[in-house]
């Protein structure tokens, strides 16, 4: 993709300035302000650096110049040093020469109240009306390690010779693009650019990345999010970095979150931030790790292991050899607590491995003892599980050997790795220069079997991205109304999702025949009044004509005594039905996120459990069955051991129409949830027995 979707001249300012100006630059190295004009004059940065400041001539050994105006050119970029009292007239001053990009250093913006949130949308103002991008507030800048363009205040680079590397970083938290440098260069791992956003009042990770999706130098991407914000950029772009085979990894916070603020629906409480924000990112073909080493280690499987390489049976099988039987137990074991299957030789594999003389014992891993730490005896044990059509990646875990005498364990693994099979290599010991030859080579390396476990899983989690919603994801939740389950019921309709029969009658007069059978529910019938069984608005179980005319009288009353301000005068009218299990399937407009649908176990469970599986929406009918086999609950209506199969299929189809609501353009709905849904005995169907539903 081309065009608008890749701003060119957004790269250009950003990674490649021919010029740079430094407003508010200090002389002395020590502060903030003199930090990037002393790391571009080490950096060997090639553009034009001008140091901004009227009380100086010259600013460590260059020119310094009294204010934007007088510079002989208008730079590229300008990063703007001073106080956030003066930030303002600094951008101001750099849209009115037509700067491109300013980035800002300091805080004190929305994060500090009422008077910084006026600064910062004086900030989006300014670049509106003038078209300037900003980078920040809160953001430490922009290094690009292949063109010497250090422009940051942080601390971490000033130690010299940024590595170079394939990736590109971009971080909310803008010390970590410093941590990753560091932790990159003591592994061997360089960067092909890195960006601090900081609060992303305007430029956003999403935006810059998608920038940067023409870059050839750049192959993949390391993301460290704070939050969703600008959601919207972010889906493109994952989007799109999918469809180019780029990866794209992420490093989240909020993962201790308890959950999201109570919504109108149990959808709201039940798919905490957290939660949608892990299928987004996965939906997204994104591999989120959970621990920050992985950050660093993961890309070279990432790329090894292509986001469209279909898995046998639904995942991946993963073949263990050692030199160290207690070093590969912590990789298996680690493997199986994140449901990766650790695959056992077939008994084929077993006979090739004993007519090779293999040491050792092969049973859910081939353990070649201290035997196989002999270059051939590896090189043969690995040439065997490659070829294996049981295994669909190899994790070789090194012993003491790794770090001593790397030539006899680990080179077999570098000689191997052109197989078309991920080679992966866990090194038990701290063995610095054999992990920086693997890493050199482009083979996935790990120094923990936590990492090692983080990453091959993650890489699996993630899913190709399906068909984009077309839902404005801004829709006001504030403004929100519900509407009454008649009318829900005739939006599921439309949709085609199933329903027990209703009907409305009028509550002050008597109820007419019914073309459905009894027992039947009554229920009071008003937008008003989501939550009917809080003002005793339910009456079960009703046999015949007499009761429901009782049932009718019992509402009245009870409207009366609970709800005397409300005006209702409806009675829905439901035929009861009884199936093997209930669910919950709720939709929800996220507004970073955009539309998500969720299966859970309903009823009671629906709140306890949280035992569920959500997607962005619109899902397939596949999609729905991959969730249904997620939802734990649901096992017991699989045919389990004898038991009464539920209609399984049928409610995969009630999922997907569900989420079809994400692509209708026109549609206002922000919440929509069926609690519960009950699933019937297999070629009986589903049927919704309760909805609620939201409109913007």
């Amino acid at each position: 993709m081309t065009g608008k979707f890749i701003d060119q001249d957004l790269a250009q300012a950003l990674l490649y300035p021919r010029s740079i100006a430094l407003y508010g630059a200090s002389d002395d190295t020590a502060k903030m302000g003199g930090r990037p004009v002393q790391f571009l004059q080490r950096s060997g940065y090639a553009g034009k650096v001008y140091p901004i400041n009227a009380k100086r001539n010259e600013v460590q050994g260059l020119k310094a110049w009294p204010d934007l105006q007088s510079l002989p050119e208008t730079p590229d970029q300008v990063f703007v040093l001073t106080p956030t009292e003066s930030v303002i007239a600094a951008v101001r001053e750099c849209a009115a020469i037509g700067v491109k990009v300013v980035t800002i250093l300091a805080s004190g913006f929305s994060e500090s109240g009422p008077e910084g949130a006026q600064r910062e949308e004086l900030l989006r103002q300014i670049s509106r009306d003038t078209g300037i991008r900003i980078l920040g507030p809160s953001s430490l800048g922009v290094v690009n390690p292949r063109t010497g363009l250090v422009l940051t205040a942080n601390a971490a680079f000033a130690e010299p010779d940024v590595p170079s590397g394939k990736v590109f970083v971009a971080s909310h938290s803008g010390s970590m693009i410093g941590a990753l440098v560091s932790r990159g260069k003591a592994r061997g791992v360089g960067f092909a650019g890195l960006v601090s956003v900081g609060s992303e009042v305007d430029l956003s990770i999403g935006e810059i990345c998608s920038a940067t999706l023409d870059d050839p130098a750049i192959e993949g991407y390391l993301l460290f999010l704070e939050s969703l914000r600008h959601g919207a950029h972010l889906q493109a772009f994952a989007r799109e970095a999918a469809r180019r085979g780029k990866p794209v990894i992420a490093y989240k916070l909020g993962r201790s979150e308890a959950a999201a603020e109570m919504a109108a629906t149990h959808t709201g409480a039940l798919a905490g931030e957290d939660d949608i924000a892990d299928a987004f990112l996965k939906d997204l073909g994104i591999s989120r790790v959970e621990m920050l080493d992985s950050l660093l280690e993961i890309y070279p499987l990432a790329k090894r292991i292509k986001l469209t390489d279909p898995a046998k049976g639904g995942t991946r099988r993963v073949g263990v050899v050692t030199t160290t039987g207690g070093g590969a137990a912590m990789v298996v074991d680690q493997l199986g607590i994140r449901n990766v299957v650790v695959q056992s030789a077939s008994q084929e594999t077993q006979a090739r491995l004993m007519a090779a003389g293999m040491p050792g014992s092969v049973g859910r891993v081939l353990d070649l003892t201290l035997a196989g730490t002999k270059y051939e005896v590896m090189k043969k044990a690995l040439d065997i599980m490659l070829d294996a059509p049981e295994f669909d990646m190899i994790v070789a875990v090194v012993g003491s050997s790794a770090r001593f005498q790397p030539e006899l364990a680990v080179k077999p693994i570098m000689d191997s790795a052109v197989h078309e099979k991920p080679l992966i290599a866990m090194l038990v010991p701290d063995a610095p220069q054999a992990l920086a030859q693997l890493t050199q080579a482009g083979i996935p390396c790990f120094r923990t079997p936590e990492g090692c476990a983080d990453s091959i899983a993650s890489v699996l989690a993630r899913r190709v991205p399906g068909t984009p919603a077309t839902v404005n994801a801004g829709l006001n939740h504030d403004a929100a109304h519900t509407l009454s389950e008649a009318q829900a019921y005739a939006l599921l309709d439309t949709l085609g999702v199933p329903h027990a029969p209703a009907l409305t009658m009028p509550m002050s007069e008597k109820p007419t025949a019914l073309p459905f059978d009894f027992p039947v529910v009554a229920k009071v019938c008003s937008s008003r009044i989501p939550h009917k069984t809080e003002v005793g608005g339910v009456v079960l179980g009703v046999r015949n004509a007499e009761e429901l005319e009782a049932a009718f009288t019992t509402l009245r009353t009870n409207l009366a005594m609970h709800a005397p301000d409300i005006e209702c005068d409806e009675v829905l009218v439901q035929a009861m039905r009884r199936g093997l299990a209930e669910v919950l399937v709720g939709y929800r407009v996220d507004p970073d996120a955009g539309p998500i649908i969720m299966l859970a176990a309903g009823g009671i469970w629906a709140e306890l459990a949280r035992d569920r599986s959500i997607r962005l929406a619109p899902v397939s009918v596949d999609t729905a069955h991959e969730m249904i086999a997620e939802v734990r609950a649901l096992k017991s209506v699989t045919g389990l051991r004898g038991k009464e199969k539920g209609d399984l299929d049928a409610l995969a189809h009630a999922v997907s129409a569900m989420s079809q609501l994400a692509i209708r353009p026109e549609s206002r709905v922000i919440e929509a949830e069926v609690n519960p849904m009950m699933i019937m005995p297999h070629g009986q169907g589903v049927i919704a027995v309760d909805a609620l539903i939201l409109e913007a």
